[in-house]
């Protein structure tokens, strides 16, 4: 019994040693090669247990003629939506003081709105209120980059109609936590910047994470850049002071991954509140999203304003928590994003460009043939010229050229194409957009 309990526990200390050991020369090579060929902008961060075990910055935060001005760790992006972790986790510190509680209603605090009487704190968390996204046919991207007063907001969400019942389905809006971040600040009364720095980042040391201004690139802010005709193009600044808590907050990889920490840790909110965060109804969470990686659960929150895009994740069995933002995308993200967690979990992964691609004569037909989704409003005609793969969509020609086995890129205009030739699939990405399209018999 001794020796089996001695063999248990060491076999234990060895998993687990094995779980929590990252490949860091593996996440260099693979961000060497995104910085080498100039294929992302952007920085990472990975904690395990509460420490920091990887930290890289790539790209650039601004560019300038042919000039470009290099990150750090410390640069600071724009986070978008993931700024509704931090309102969800504020709504739930209210919970816990009893000063609010999941099934108070709208009307509570916005009786003008459409179906304020019906709908409660809970749906709003959820996305499950109705109220139509403020950001959706409402002619957004030509008031986007101009102060709106709170009162402006709720007029614009007031004249639209809700587009279901209270209840009835998830269907993700960002008036849901732009309201509650209003709700916030009434029963503060004060600003959501005030009750933030309060609250959260004054409390868990968050050094690098604010409410946002216009972007100060003297403070290490990263702009951001859409990948265009082999060019990056500046992208207009949004005003944050529209989104409030559904989008309006600066940060670092290095502090998103200490927030999502101490907020399962219990630092933040009650663990009841945790728990409340990540029950799943329809597959959204209160706040939070289900990011698992095969059998091991995970949470976390994606944000998107202009051209920056955040992912962060937490696998509460693993305490492994990361955090990739970008505020340019060329080579796609969601692959850097596979490729960072199959790193993390040691799984099998090449590092893209590590491998020579030799085509042999014949190779190429496997590909060709026309592929169809009904997510494009055109057809793409995948041919063979010259020896090399070419694409035919919207009346236009791309030539491409091999990354890895069955995966092909035009640089010039950033599009990646990966077949799954034994299905007959394509998928064709283009920032972070990604089709999935269905070859044709």
């Amino acid at each position: 019994m001794k020796a089996f309990v001695i063999l248990f526990f060491s076999i234990f200390i060895l998993t687990t040693t094995h779980a929590q050991t990252l490949n860091v020369n593996k996440l260099d090579s693979l961000f060497d090669v995104l910085q080498n060929r100039g294929l992302a902008s952007g920085s990472l961060s990975i904690s395990i247990n509460g420490k920091t075990t990887y930290q890289r910055a790539i790209g650039f935060t601004t560019i300038c003629s042919t000039k470009k001005s290099m990150p750090d760790v410390n640069t600071k992006y724009r986070i978008g939506s993931v700024s509704k972790m931090f309102t969800a986790a504020m709504i739930f510190q209210l919970i816990d003081e009893k000063k609010l509680r999941l099934d108070e209603h709208l009307a509570a605090f916005f009786p003008q709105l459409p179906n304020a009487h019906k709908i409660t704190i809970r749906q709003m968390l959820y996305h499950r209120s109705g109220l139509h996204d403020y950001t959706r046919n409402t002619n957004f991207p030509e008031w986007m980059d101009k102060p709106k007063t709170h009162e402006e907001m709720i007029k614009i969400i007031a004249d639209k109609k809700p587009d279901f019942e209270p209840g009835a389905k998830a269907d993700y809006s960002n008036t849901n936590y732009l309201l509650l971040s209003y709700i916030i600040e009434k029963l503060h009364k004060m600003s959501f910047e005030q009750v933030l720095k309060k609250n959260i980042t004054r409390k868990t040391r968050l050094q690098n994470t604010y409410y946002g201004k216009p972007i100060n690139i003297q403070n290490n802010e990263a702009a951001s850049y859409k990948y265009a005709n082999n060019t990056w193009k500046l992208q207009k600044e949004t005003d944050v002071s529209i989104h409030c808590g559904a989008g309006s907050l600066v940060s670092t990889p290095g502090d998103l991954t200490l927030f999502i920490q101490n907020l399962f840790t219990g630092r933040i909110i009650s663990r009841s509140g945790v728990d409340s965060m990540i029950t799943l109804v329809d597959g959204y969470g209160m706040g939070l999203f289900p990011y698992d990686h095969k059998a091991t659960k995970g949470y976390g929150h994606n944000g998107r304003i202009e051209e920056f895009y955040t992912a962060v994740r937490y696998y509460p069995e693993t305490k492994l928590a990361l955090c990739y933002v970008t505020n340019g995308i060329l080579y796609p993200r969601t692959d850097i994003l596979e490729g960072i967690l199959k790193i993390c979990f040691n799984e099998a992964y090449t590092i893209p460009f590590s491998k020579p691609v030799v085509l042999q004569p014949g190779d190429l037909e496997k590909y060709i043939g026309t592929y169809s989704t009904g997510n494009l409003p055109f057809k793409v005609v995948c041919k063979k010229q010259d020896e090399k793969l070419v694409f035919e969509a919207g009346g236009k020609l791309m030539a491409v050229e091999p990354v890895s086995a069955n995966y092909f890129m035009n640089i010039e205009t950033g599009s990646f194409f990966e077949f799954n030739t034994e299905k007959g699939e394509l998928q064709i990405k283009e920032t972070d957009n990604v089709y999935y399209l269905q070859k044709e018999k």
